[in-house]
């Protein structure tokens, strides 16, 4: 019998033909049907392995002369014969011509590519090895005490996997777990080719890379089981394992979030080569930054200068670490891809990303959705070389790994390895596996594409290892997991205010002035910063000073000056921003680049959600991002990444504390004429991310201050400034002092005005602040007054000095600058009901936005957007009783 299976045509560096083999097919079905009928009958495993001696297959496949059948045109009759199969504009993907009935789903990786000669092609036309340097991956591969490591590796993730499974089906596991088996090859490369201060980042289906991480079984299964003795106290569940002295740092449950974060991890490494910086583990499991060099003198300020300037920069003195991130096949497809692609073949990261292509996006067979599956070859558009390996085959899997490692190793830049395997379990416990073909096709791979098989049968029948061996290595792996089990079940349950203790790193009564700065910041700057960049940049600030002194520093200029002395005070702190080198719209980040470097203060692609997500990875290895948005709206796109970064530090149980700081332009000014876009209330959208600190300043004084406060926050912080008042509004700052994030009283109503029950506390902030100052002596011309209070916190918010206000005043309006509906003013009016309704003596008053869309033209605008006018009118109101 002849099997005929097509061609795929690789978009690869090679741009060759290659064909599947018939050795192993993904999925050979029995699909006998009645076409006028149109009912396929099931899988006959029996009939299949006896018709095509499938036992023997692979020895017979040498002996076979394969024929291909490449996209074979065919009516409409033939393609609902063939329901398996896939079609692509009218073309079926697989079809047999000796059994019309037999049709392949998803064949195993070519021979001719995956093998390990196929293997060293790659590896010598798309990494440029010399052949001779892989014969020691072959040799430290194949001998017997790395043959037993791979082993071990896939036994003790199979048997973990499977008690994971009863642990669920026992009640102790809830929610949505996600199980391994049959891709036991990826934890056995990354035991064999990682290293523990390697940065590692996965998906949700991670217990297995965490294992192959070093991170404790029991650590793991504790906190499946929701336990204190958890790796995260019970706080971040199956799909959130963080170990930080293993530096395994997550799994993350957005589809394909974690790529830029793998990418900003990446980039830490750099940073740490360029400043001089190592990792140091303490006792308690944290992981801190340390001055790896000595202060450098006149003398060798050039050398270091090109070391660390160079275009490329070298892989330090003796610093050979690297990033590694894991995307399933369905997460490849996520335009995160292409874009970390591109910026880490742009600043040479050294980052392997890592693609699990086990033909399943969730359920969904990948080729039913995306039209090129070989992601590996996506870099080529980057100058990123890529590698197709069959993940049945564990020992070849760690021989091309440990060589493509070696490749990042080496400062070459990032690289991708594609990984061909097949997940025995459904997406999760929890789902139905209805999908076209999935049931047949796990029962198929679990006989005929088993790893741990297929290594026992090659390494048993060639001698190398004894059946007797092989179990003892898998009771010991047992034994691991049993220990394990027990020790979740003996593990006590997290206390119940663990939450709420986790909400911030950085208590919010902290005063910021009083946290020292690291104590490597004189050396690190006098090694990297020249002496004409450090004259530069004193003259820079001195000129803002003496603006601020004089009372003529605009906010912008305020917000920068406070930048640049952080940057200065702490040297890990860093930034990112689109058109960052010419100073960004309102040059809150002028100067950065000019002074710290393309890689501290780097320009970025125009995708906010990718440049937050570096961010966040920057940040969880030592380093304080400031990420600056051209207007604070654009942070639409990384909403994904914005929410994961208030999630991180009780997600990873305290670990992993984030100290990144969001901040730039925005709000929605009267007469902005910006167009709707442009006006959305972007801190309304993100209240709800628990773990984030948002504030706003409406003045230089605030700017700046608040600036050097959340930048010295150890949690993720959002600032904002009024977009229509960056260089308007001019005055003077508290040069070198932080600023509390608490609410400030502006303006004070006269005692007259209080005791005749004519004040009203008014709250508002960004461009409100400016409307409601304008509007004060109309309001007394009136014969009223206010207190106004800046909201420059908006969470957590600063309830206590609205009571006082409230206190006196007894009646409260809120001049908001977003929708009326799920806005600030809206969650503010709430609290006040719930906690102050004894102090008020008139409802509360909202002017917010309308929910309409803000309009361009002026007309329609003023209906929408509340101002000056509007507050004039609601103290009248409020004060004459009218409300």
């Amino acid at each position: 019998m002849r099997l005929v299976f097509s061609i795929a045509l690789l978009t690869s560096y090679s741009a060759t033909v290659v064909g599947f083999s018939c050795q192993s097919p993904a999925f050979i079905a029995s699909n006998s049907r009645d076409v006028n009928k149109g009912s396929p009958k099931g899988l006959n495993m029996k009939r299949l392995s006896s018709s095509l001696h499938m036992s023997t297959l692979p020895q017979q496949v040498n002996e076979t002369k394969t024929d291909f059948l490449a996209n074979k045109d065919l009516p409409k009759e033939k393609e609902d014969a063939f329901p398996g199969a896939t079609i692509v504009n009218g073309k079926i993907d697989t079809i047999s011509e000796a059994n019309p009935d037999l049709y392949v789903m998803r064949p195993r990786s070519d021979p001719q590519t995956t093998s390990w000669e196929g293997i060293r092609s790659q590896l010598v036309k798309h990494f440029k090895f010399d052949p001779q340097d892989l014969e020691k991956y072959e040799n430290e591969m194949e001998d017997k005490k790395s043959l037993l490591e791979i082993y071990k590796a896939m036994q003790l993730a199979r048997q973990f996997e499977v008690a994971c499974n009863k642990q669920y089906m026992a009640g102790k596991i809830r929610g949505f777990m996600h199980l391994d088996n049959g891709q036991e090859s990826i934890p056995a490369f990354m035991k064999m080719a990682l290293q523990n201060t390697d940065k590692k980042y996965s998906y949700y289906r991670e217990h297995c890379h965490a294992l192959a991480s070093g991170v404790d079984p029991g650590k793991i299964m504790a906190e499946l089981c929701m336990k204190d003795g958890g790796t995260c106290r019970g706080a971040g569940g199956s799909m959130h394992i963080y170990d930080k002295p293993t530096r395994f740092q997550g799994g993350w449950a957005l589809v394909a979030e974690q790529l830029p974060y793998g990418a900003g991890a990446a980039k830490s490494i750099l940073l740490d080569r360029e400043l001089g910086l190592g990792e140091e583990d303490l006792d308690d499991g944290d992981v801190v930054k340390v001055d790896a060099h000595s202060d450098c003198n006149d003398r060798d300020w050039e050398q270091i200068q090109e070391r660390i300037k160079a275009p490329y920069p070298l892989t330090g003195d003796g610093d050979n670490r690297m990033a590694v991130v894991f995307v399933g096949d369905g997460g490849s497809q996520n335009g995160r891809l292409p874009e970390i692609l591109n910026a880490c073949s742009s600043q040479k990261l050294p980052l392997l990303i890592v693609v699990i292509d086990n033909g399943r996006a969730i359920n969904t067979f990948t080729k039913d959705v995306a039209s090129n599956t070989f992601k590996y070859t996506l870099g080529e558009h980057y100058s990123v070389p890529g590698i197709l390996v069959d993940g049945c085959n564990a020992v070849d899997v760690a021989k091309a790994g440990k060589a493509v490692t070696d490749y990042v190793r080496g400062g070459n830049g990032p690289a991708v390895m594609q990984i061909h395997t097949y997940r025995f379990m459904g997406h999760s416990p929890a789902d139905p596996e209805h999908e076209r073909g999935r049931k047949d096709e796990k029962a198929w791979a679990r006989e005929f594409c088993d790893p741990i098989k297929e290594f026992e049968k090659k390494y048993i029948s060639s001698g190398i290892l004894l059946p007797a061996e092989l179990e003892a290595a898998k009771k010991e792996m047992q034994t691991i997991v049993e220990d394990a089990v027990r020790f979740a079940d003996a593990s006590p349950d997290p206390p119940a205010n663990l939450a709420k203790d986790l909400e911030y790193p950085t208590p919010i009564d902290t005063d910021y002035n009083v946290l020292a700065p690291p104590s490597f910041a004189e050396s690190v700057n006098a090694r990297t910063i020249s002496k004409d960049q450090m004259h530069a940049i004193t003259q820079h600030l001195e000129d803002l000073r003496a603006k601020a002194v004089a009372g003529h520093i605009t906010i912008s200029e305020a917000a920068n000056l406070a930048i640049h002395e952080e940057m200065l005070r702490d040297p890990t702190t860093t930034i990112q921003a689109e058109d960052l080198q010419a100073g960004s719209s309102y040059g809150i980040p002028g100067f950065t680049q000019q002074t710290y470097g393309k890689l501290r203060a780097s320009d970025e692609i125009i995708d906010e959600g990718h440049f937050i997500g570096k961010g966040i990875g920057e940040a969880m290895n030592g380093y304080r991002p400031i990420i600056e948005l051209m207007n604070t709206n654009f942070g639409i796109y990384g909403m994904a990444e914005i929410a994961s970064a208030g999630n991180t530090y009780l997600q990873s149980g305290g670990q992993f504390k984030l100290p990144i700081t969001i901040l730039g332009a925005g709000g929605t000014a009267p007469d902005q004429a910006l167009g709707a876009e442009h006006s959305q209330p972007l801190h309304a959208y993100i209240m709800g991310i628990p773990g984030l600190k948002i504030a706003t300043a409406s003045s230089p004084e605030a700017a700046y201050g608040i600036t050097k406060s959340m930048i010295r926050d150890d949690g993720p912080c959002f600032l904002i400034f009024p977009v229509k008042m960056m260089r308007d509004i001019k005055g003077t700052v508290d040069l070198g002092k932080c600023m509390p994030l608490k609410a400030a009283l502006l303006h004070e109503a006269s005692p007259e005005s209080v005791k005749a029950g004519k004040a009203v506390t008014v709250l508002t902030y960004l461009h409100g602040v400016k409307e409601s100052f304008n509007s004060i002596e109309e309001i007394k011309s009136n014969g009223f007054d206010i207190d106004l209070i800046e909201l420059r916190a908006l969470k957590p918010l600063d309830m206590e000095t609205v009571r006082s206000s409230l206190e006196r005043t007894n009646k409260l309006i809120i001049l908001d600058e977003s929708t009326k509906s799920g806005g600030v003013g809206a969650t503010i009016s709430s609290r006040i009901a719930e906690e102050m309704f004894d102090l008020l003596d008139a409802p509360v008053m909202r002017l917010s936005m309308d929910d309409a869309p803000v309009p361009y033209a002026s007309v329609m605008e003023k209906i929408v957007v509340k101002r000056g006018a509007d507050l004039v009118e609601g103290v009248r109101k409020i004060c004459s009783g009218e409300v």
